[in-house]
């Protein structure tokens, strides 16, 4: 039932997440990312941070871990191809471990169309009698 969505930069594909995890009351969604032939996420996205003028919130070399602020040219498109649109988007994560990617203040009704199963979710905590 899940759906994947692509993770581009400058156009060229790096992964998948299937932003399993959300906050439907903020508009956030966020999911573990599965790169595509990135060797070190923490290498690659240093540099391209580095490169591009783009802020590290937190960066660690000795645990190749680090967190990114909004990346421009990151785009998150659905399988058919409408792109998730918020206004911004983090990465952190760790090499040895995990990297998730989160996209924040997706505007509504967009959200509700793309996430309702996040939206039902979210509603549900307030309907337990």
């Amino acid at each position: 039932m899940s759906k994947l969505y692509n993770i581009t930069l400058n156009g060229t594909l790096i992964g998948t997440s299937e932003l399993e995890k959300a906050d439907a009351s903020m508009g956030v969604v966020f999911g573990l990312i599965e790169f595509n032939g990135i060797e070190s996420p923490y290498e690659f996205f240093k540099e391209y941070c580095l490169n591009n003028q783009i802020e590290i919130a937190s960066d660690y070399p000795e645990d190749k871990m680090i967190s990114t602020m909004s990346i421009p040219k990151l785009k998150i498109t659905s399988d058919n191809g409408i792109e998730i649109k918020g206004v911004g988007n983090q990465i952190t994560g760790m090499d040895n471990e995990e990297y998730e990617i989160s996209i924040f203040g997706i505007p509504y009704p967009f959200y509700e169309e793309e996430f309702p199963h996040h939206v039902k979710e979210y509603e549900n905590m307030f309907n337990k009698e």
